[in-house]
């Protein structure tokens, strides 16, 4: 899995992808799929690379905002299609969006980061991470 992670993020920095875009996705997905683990660790690195609170603050609202960059939107929508498959007109919707604000390189990238944090939030919940204070 830490192999998978770690070749999806290389791609998108390849796509040309930033890092606050990825943490973004991690974090999305994370929230549909209720992993307080993966949303604890993404979020802290989320901070680190540079994310602000009001944006993190909003980002399950992430529709009703104008803080987000169409790429980011576009990004947001492919997770969220990428992790609730029951919608197969909100997946071409999204797709169809995805197109005027990435690359096909970048909607590929996006779409192996949401596939990997998906999976990560199942591993994470069902084995029951722990999400501790600071230390």
């Amino acid at each position: 899995m830490r192999e998978s992670s770690r070749a999806a993020r290389e791609a998108a920095h390849e796509a040309g992808l930033d890092r606050v875009l990825v943490e973004l996705v991690n974090l999305r997905v994370s929230q549909m799929n209720g992993c307080a683990y993966c949303l604890d660790r993404h979020t802290r690195s989320a901070l680190k690379a540079g994310e602000t609170t009001q944006r993190l603050g909003v980002l399950s609202a992430w529709r009703d905002t104008e803080v987000f960059s169409p790429a980011e939107r576009a990004a947001l929508a492919l997770a969220e299609a990428t992790t609730d498959l029951s919608d197969p007109a909100a997946q071409d919707e999204a797709y169809e969006a995805a197109r005027s604000a990435l690359t096909e390189h970048q909607i590929s990238a996006v779409l192996w980061v949401a596939i990997t944090i998906n999976a990560f939030n199942r591993v994470s919940i069902l084995s029951q991470h722990p999400v501790r204070p600071p230390a």
